[in-house]
């Protein structure tokens, strides 16, 4: 067990987050009940999918996701999971290491932090390049982001 999937048991510990493992519906690889602080896990995962499902599934009870079927709530709830899951399993030094290591190829880049390249992509997401500045979860307003980085 590496120590970013020791970090993720620990978020679940602290969160009272009882992690399972067993077959779940229409070929989900991961599912979480927040009203009753279970996610269950389809066994037999590789390391790096088994992390970033697991990831998602605590940024579901980290925003306090209630299941839906209403599409575009469900497609946010999903999108805001990822990117959760996602600030928890790359950092921004790694980011930029891996990113000029591997001239930003994507796949290569994603093998190399150990996520799925979904996970990549959705940190990709939260980041704003202007100029040489990368914001991190920019959001309307001066001065409303969650990290500046001068990049030149």
């Amino acid at each position: 067990m590496t120590p970013i999937d020791e970090y993720l048991e620990d978020l679940a510990r602290q969160g009272g987050i009882r992690i399972e493992h067993g077959r779940l519906p229409d070929g989900r690889d991961g599912q979480s009940w927040t009203d009753r602080r279970v996610t269950r896990l389809r066994p037999g995962m590789h390391a790096r999918l088994h992390r970033c499902v697991l990831a998602h599934e605590l940024g579901h009870h980290a925003l306090a996701h209630t299941p839906t079927r209403f599409g575009p709530v469900h497609a946010k709830q999903e999108r805001a999971a990822e990117e959760w899951g996602a600030l928890r399993l790359i950092t921004l030094d790694d980011y930029r290491h891996v990113e000029e290591l591997r001239d930003g190829h994507v796949g290569a880049m994603a093998l190399e932090l150990g996520v799925m390249r979904t996970t990549l992509e959705a940190f990709q997401a939260v980041l704003m390049r202007v100029g040489d500045v990368v914001y991190v979860q920019p959001k309307m307003g001066a001065g409303s982001w969650a990290q500046r980085i001068e990049v030149a």
